[in-house]
């Protein structure tokens, strides 16, 4: 298991992430290796494995699909000083409903969602960063 509350490990299995995307309202987790982020994986990544015909025959051998076999590895990602807005941008361009924040060696420090982004913008009168000083919020842990 990942170091890192709502990280998962790309050894873990596709019968095992969609366990916790049951129970999870999250659309994706981080990837996480050796306190590393090394890619991502989403609900989507999780069940394009039992899309085909011969999936579904072989429903055992899929279950246990490694995560880092449906992966995305290249993430793109934010720090904590990003601004709100370019952010914001990234979401919309790209139709992410997250985003991992890492430090500079590319450690997870968490993951920002459309939900924490909203309730900054409710928060403060003139947004320009993320609340560094700010309470965790989503399933972001902000320092």
């Amino acid at each position: 298991m990942a170091g890192h509350i709502g990280a998962v490990a790309p050894e873990m299995t596709i019968g095992d992430l969609l366990r916790r995307f049951a129970v999870d309202q999250r659309d994706a987790y981080p990837v996480v290796s050796n306190e590393t982020l090394v890619g991502i994986v989403s609900m989507s990544d999780a069940l394009k494995a039992f899309s085909s015909y011969e999936a579904s025959q072989h429903y055992n051998e899929v279950i246990g699909t490694k995560v880092y076999e449906v992966m995305t590895r290249h993430v793109m990602t934010v720090e904590p000083g990003t601004k709100l807005r370019h952010a914001l941008q990234l979401m919309a361009a790209y139709r992410f409903k997250s985003l991992p924040v890492v430090d500079e060696k590319n450690g997870l420090l968490g993951m920002i969602t459309r939900k924490d982004i909203v309730r900054v913008l409710t928060q403060h009168d003139q947004p320009n960063a993320l609340p560094l000083a700010a309470p965790a919020v989503g399933y972001y842990a902000i320092a």
